[in-house]
C-alpha cells in the first residue's frame, strides 16, 4: 500500500515538473527580448516630391469583364535591372506554385530572371536575398526561384523564425519541447499545403507550419531606390490587388538598416550589406517619411488615427482587420465625429480555397453595433483573387498622413510575431503622393470607371452564428494567421 502511494506521488511530482517546464517555455517565448533591430522606428526623413511614388495593382470588373490594372512588379523588375552597386530583397512568398485552375502571371519567374540577368550583366553587383522558409515548406524541398539566384552567387538568408516570439501560445510550447528536436530528414510524402503543384512535404514541415509565424516583409532596395509593398512575387497571388511605395533619398539607409538586422540575427553575412546608400539627392521638406517595422507599425497607425480631428476623413484599405488597439482607435475616432471609411477584403478566398469570412465579417459586425453615424464600410468585390492592400490614409484639412506596406491589422502582424515593413508619410494635401492615394480610394469608393466595391450588406448577411463561434474559437486558441 505504501509503495502504491509513493508511486502515485511520483507521478504527480513528474506531472507538475512537466507542467512547470511547459508554462516556463511558453511564457519565455511569448515575452522574450526581440532580436536587435526588430520593431524599429527610423528617424523622420525629409523627401522631395519626386522621391516618393505611390503604385497599385487593382483587379476589378468593367462591362462584365475582369480588368487588371497592375504596375507594381513591372516597377520592381525595372528597379532590379537598374541596380549597379547592390540589390537587397526581402520577399515573403517567392514561388510559382498554383492550383493550376487559372493562367496565373509568372511574376516569380520574371523577378528571378530579372535578378539573374542583372547579375550576369553586372558581375560586381552585390545581391542579398532574405526570405521565409515557407518557400521550401520549412525544409522539405528547394525553393526553385530562390535557388537560381543563390547559384549566381547571391547571399541567400532564410529568416530564423525561432528567434521571434511565439504567437501560438499553446501549440508552440509543445513544438519547442518536443517536435523541434527532430531533424528534417526523409522524403516528403504529404500533400503540400501551398498548392497541388508544389512538392510533397514531410510531417515535420506541417508541425513547424502550425507555429504560424513568418517574415512577412516585401522590400526591394538598391543604391538609387527602394520599394515597400503589400504584394508578393508569388504566381498564385498574381491577380491580387496591392499597393506599393517607391522611395529615393536618405531614407534608403533606414531600409538597409532594417534588413541588415534580419540578416544579423538569422546568421547571414552582414558584410554583404552596404553601410549606406549612395544617393546624393538634396532633401527638402515636401514629404516627411519614416520606416516602421513590426509593432512600431501599430504605434504609427494608432497615433495617426488618434490625431484625426472632427470633420477629417480616414480611409483604411485592408486585407485583415482584427487588431484590438487599431479597432479601438477607429471606434474612438468615430465618437470624435471623424468620418471613417473601410474598404475590406470579404475573406472569401485564399489561393483557390473557399473561406468563411474571418476575421473581417465578425469584426465589422462588432464595429457597426457601436454606431454607424461616422462609419462606412464597403467590401472589395473580389472574384477568385484577394484585396491584399494594407493602407491607411488620414485626410486632414491641410495635411494628410499615409501608412502603408506589408502589415495587416492583426495581432500576428502588429504585436512583434511576424516581420513587417511599412512606411509612414506626412505631407500637405497638394503633394502628388497625397493626391494619388486620395484618388486611389475615391476611385474604389465611388466605383469610378468600373466595379471595385460593393455595399456592406452583400457579404455581412452571410455572418452566421457558426462563423462567429469559429472566430471566437480561433482567436482563443490562436491557430490562425490573424
Amino acid at each position: 500500500m505504501k509503495k502504491r502511494s509513493w508511486y502515485r506521488r511520483k507521478r504527480w511530482i513528474l506531472f507538475s515538473i512537466v507542467i512547470l517546464i511547459y508554462v516556463s517555455v511558453i511564457t519565455y517565448h511569448r515575452l522574450k527580448p526581440l532580436p536587435e533591430g526588430v520593431s524599429y522606428a527610423s528617424e523622420v526623413h525629409e523627401l522631395s516630391s519626386d522621391e516618393i511614388e505611390f503604385l497599385y495593382d487593382l483587379t476589378y470588373d468593367k462591362d462584365d469583364e475582369e480588368v487588371y490594372d497592375h504596375s507594381i512588379f513591372d516597377e520592381v523588375n525595372k528597379t532590379i535591372k537598374e541596380a549597379d552597386e547592390f540589390l537587397i530583397l526581402d520577399l515573403f512568398l517567392f514561388n510559382g506554385y498554383t492550383d493550376g485552375k487559372r493562367d496565373y502571371p509568372k511574376i516569380s519567374e520574371e523577378l528571378s530572371k530579372a535578378v539573374v540577368e542583372t547579375m550576369e550583366k553586372k558581375p560586381d553587383l552585390n545581391v542579398v536575398l532574405i526570405s521565409d522558409e515557407v518557400n521550401t515548406t520549412y525544409g522539405s524541398h528547394e525553393a526553385k526561384q530562390i535557388k537560381k539566384i543563390e547559384d549566381m552567387g547571391a547571399e541567400v538568408i532564410f529568416t530564423d523564425l525561432e528567434r521571434l516570439r511565439d504567437p501560438s501560445l499553446f501549440y508552440s510550447g509543445v513544438w519547442r519541447m518536443a517536435f523541434s528536436w527532430f531533424g528534417q530528414d526523409g522524403k516528403g510524402w504529404l500533400p503540400n499545403p501551398m498548392a497541388p503543384s508544389a512538392p510533397k512535404v514531410t510531417a515535420r514541415s506541417y508541425l513547424e507550419l502550425l507555429n504560424v509565424k513568418a517574415n512577412h516583409r516585401k522590400t526591394v532596395i538598391t543604391e538609387d531606390a527602394g520599394m515597400i509593398m503589400s504584394g508578393n512575387p508569388h504566381d498564385a497571388s498574381g491577380f491580387h490587388s496591392n499597393i506599393a511605395f517607391k522611395v529615393k533619398g536618405t531614407i534608403l539607409n533606414e531600409l538597409i538598416k532594417s534588413e541588415k538586422a534580419v540578416a544579423a540575427y538569422s546568421g547571414g553575412n552582414v558584410s554583404k550589406f552596404p553601410d549606406k546608400s549612395t544617393s546624393d539627392a538634396k532633401a527638402t521638406d515636401d514629404v516627411k517619411a519614416q520606416i516602421v517595422t513590426e509593432s512600431k507599425i501599430q504605434d504609427s497607425v494608432v497615433t495617426a488615427i488618434d490625431d484625426a480631428k472632427e470633420d477629417d476623413l480616414i480611409y483604411i484599405g485592408m486585407f485583415y482587420l482584427a487588431d484590438r488597439d487599431i479597432i479601438d482607435a477607429i471606434v474612438d475616432a468615430t465618437e470624435r465625429k471623424v468620418d471613417v471609411r473601410l474598404v475590406l477584403d470579404p475573406n472569401q478566398n485564399a489561393f483557390g480555397q473557399q473561406k468563411i469570412g474571418l476575421p473581417n465579417l465578425p469584426i465589422t459586425a462588432e464595429l457597426t453595433k457601436q454606431g454607424k453615424k461616422h462609419l462606412s464600410i464597403r467590401w472589395y468585390d473580389t472574384n477568385k483573387e484577394q484585396f491584399h492592400t494594407k493602407l491607411l490614409y488620414v485626410k486632414g484639412k491641410k495635411e494628410s498622413t499615409i501608412v502603408g506596406g506589408s502589415g495587416n491589422y492583426t495581432s500576428r502582424n502588429m504585436d512583434d510575431y511576424n516581420m513587417e515593413t511599412n512606411i509612414h508619410l506626412n505631407a500637405s494635401n497638394d503633394q502628388k503622393v497625397i493626391k494619388d492615394v486620395d484618388r486611389y480610394f475615391e476611385r474604389m469608393w465611388t466605383n469610378e470607371d468600373g466595379t471595385y466595391t460593393v455595399d456592406y450588406e452583400k457579404y455581412q448577411n452571410s455572418l452566421s452564428p457558426y462563423k462567429y463561434v469559429m472566430y471566437i474559437l480561433q482567436k482563443l486558441f490562436q491557430v490562425t494567421t490573424y
